[in-house]
């Protein structure tokens, strides 16, 4: 029996004023030995970023903290301090379209991965996280950092258009 593609769907949804966030870890964008497969589905096209077609987890032992690129992003909205380090992102690849902002990325000395990208689709936005939001990339430091909270509650209130509901 046939049903409705829920992810055509999701992106219908997005193209209507709907927001999205996708967060790294193992089994986001390809993920680890590339089976989370997001590469090529309706959800990949909402995204700001572009999925690479294999293994895309970047493991960093050593840790690394994110640098803002985009100060005056309301993503960021007083988060200048520096950030706790993590400890791993899933590689992806900007979109090259006008309405990509890259937010914050690694070093360069990290290959300046992207960290947090966002974007619109139709009337609706979207954003990549490419770290983790909890332990395991991200380190008991980012978890207990006094900015964890604020830069979820200013990535979801850009999200959903409540930019100053803080």
């Amino acid at each position: 029996r046939t049903v409705p593609n829920r992810l055509k769907l999701l992106r219908q949804r997005i193209e209507d004023g709907a927001g999205l966030l996708m967060c790294g870890g193992y089994f986001s964008f390809q993920g680890i030995d590339g089976k989370a497969r997001w590469r090529r589905t309706p959800i990949e096209d909402v995204l700001p970023v572009t999925c690479l077609p294999w293994d895309d987890r970047v493991e960093i032992p050593e840790g690394t903290s994110g640098e803002i690129v985009l100060q005056d992003h309301p993503t960021v909205a007083g988060l200048n301090e520096s950030w706790p380090y993590l400890l791993g992102v899933n590689e992806v690849e900007l979109r090259e379209r006008e309405d990509v902002k890259l937010v914050a990325r690694l070093p360069a000395d990290q290959g300046a991965h992207p960290l947090l990208v966002v974007g619109e689709y139709g009337a609706g936005r979207s954003a990549a996280w490419t770290s983790d939001i909890g332990p395991h990339w991200l380190s008991p430091a980012f978890c207990e950092w006094s900015g964890y909270q604020r830069l979820w509650r200013n990535l979801l209130g850009w999200l959903t258009r409540h930019e100053n509901a803080n």
